[in-house]
């Protein structure tokens, strides 16, 4: 048997979870544009508590929309930072409006994050009114998907009890409801190549080919890539630009490779391994995205137990490999709990969905997780 706070809110918790949602979806919100971020933030707004603050705050990347916050108050002491994104990968032309086939619900966004999203605004309204609540702040970005600046919001919530993060949610192997308290450190490589261009036909080897060159570099950070090596390092080229002609020798080119691993100085140990000139072409590296590290086991554990207890069912501990803003947080709030949003499926994808049957189980557990933060476990 549930606590009986988790019993008031879960069900009109994710009734509403369910009708914000298609109304997020409904905007097409494609990281980096701030006409489009006005129109989700106005949205986002209409849905917060009625007692909420509102405040706008600068976004860490250059050129995006302001950042929302919402904030409710209490009497209490405990304060709580709730943390999302409304940003989607998503272009305008191939945004798909929110549409329901059964029991999912599909769309550009839903489960990269629109469904934790909504599921945070109800947190936050569940939680208005708490009597050991002191302040719970809802911060909503607009440049998760693609920030390649410095995380500018940490300060702002230094010396909060607990940092939860609405990132999509899953089960364990056995069934289990699981939260994300382990992350991998990750970054992107970008890499410039400059050459010389020169007739491919009847001059080749004036040239100084950067297609080449940038693929000998794509060896050797693909030749770094260890995932059951000691960091759990991961070096993925991705993305191969260059060449301008089918007849003219390359004299530019930019590759831009994918790093994963525990902590930022494996990544940084493959940006080493990339040498200043290639096959005589001037050779430009950088890291670009570095998220930190996040391993909040322990300090998470005493929160998980006692949310176990309040739900009645087990909630346990899961790490991820993918990205999050939680990671950032994670150094100076040291609960902090990601993977809080619904289950879905197809991120980034056309197919993109959440399963609505999800809803009421991952509010209990966003509530149960927000329940032992308060009662300070």
């Amino acid at each position: 048997m549930a606590d009986p706070w988790i019993e008031e809110h879960a069900a009109g918790l994710a009734a509403r979870a369910e009708r914000d949602l298609e109304a997020l979806v409904a905007i097409s919100s494609p990281s980096g544009d701030a006409g489009a971020a006005e129109e989700v933030i106005a949205v986002a707004t209409a849905l917060a508590p009625d007692d909420a603050e509102v405040s706008r705050v600068p976004c860490s990347s250059n050129e995006h929309a302001a950042d929302l916050v919402l904030r409710v108050t209490g009497a209490g002491s405990r304060r709580l930072l709730l943390v999302g994104h409304l940003d989607t990968v998503v272009a305008h032309d191939a945004h798909v409006a929110p549409h329901r086939i059964g029991e999912r619900m599909r769309g550009s966004g839903t489960i990269d994050m629109k469904a934790g999203v909504a599921l945070s605004l109800g947190l936050l309204r569940a939680l208005s009114g708490h009597p050991e609540l002191g302040e719970a702040a809802l911060l909503l970005v607009n440049d998760e998907e693609w920030r390649t600046e410095p995380f500018t919001h940490v300060p702002r919530f230094e010396g909060f009890d607990a940092c939860l993060c609405f990132e999509a949610g899953e089960h364990d192997p056995d069934g289990q409801d699981a939260v994300v308290v382990r992350r991998k450190a990750a970054g992107s490589i970008r890499v410039a190549a400059h050459g010389r261009a020169a007739h491919s036909g009847s001059a080749p080897d004036k040239g100084i080919n950067a297609l080449l060159a940038l693929a000998d570099v794509a060896s050797l950070v693909a030749a770094c890539h260890a995932p059951a090596g000691p960091s759990r390092l991961t070096a993925v080229p991705t993305i191969l630009n260059s060449g301008t002609a089918l007849n003219v020798v390359p004299a530019h080119g930019e590759l831009v490779c994918d790093v994963r691993a525990d902590d930022l100085a494996a990544l940084r140990g493959v940006l080493a391994v990339i040498p200043d000139e290639v096959r005589g072409a001037r050779i430009d590296a950088q890291m670009q995205r570095e998220w930190p590290g996040m391993d909040a086991i322990a300090a998470s554990a005493p929160v998980l137990a006692a949310a176990t207890a309040a739900l009645g069912r087990p909630v346990v501990a899961a790490q991820r490999g993918g990205a999050s803003d939680a990671s950032h947080f994670a150094a100076t709030i040291p609960v902090t709990i990601d993977g809080l949003g619904a289950r879905g499926g197809h991120a980034h994808h056309p197919d993109e969905f959440v399963d609505l049957r999800s809803l009421r189980p991952r509010a209990e557990v966003a509530l149960a997780v927000a329940r032992a933060v308060l009662m300070d476990t």
